[in-house]
């Protein structure tokens, strides 16, 4: 992956899905969100709004 805001956004996203993982007894609002999130960003083009919005939630600089 490159250094572009898009691709850190990215990895932020991923590294939260995968080290809290989803509870199989209970559907987590959070982890939906994140995925959800997620989702949102692999469909826009890299000038994007969105990036900006989603690296300013999840505190990547």
């Amino acid at each position: 992956m490159g250094d572009s805001l898009k691709d850190r956004v990215r990895q932020k996203l991923q590294r939260q899905l995968t080290e809290d993982g989803p509870d199989p007894e209970q559907d987590d609002a959070r982890i939906i969100s994140v995925a959800d999130d997620l989702e949102a960003l692999e469909l826009v083009q890299a000038d994007d709004p969105l990036i900006e919005e989603l690296a300013q939630r999840y505190l990547v600089f």
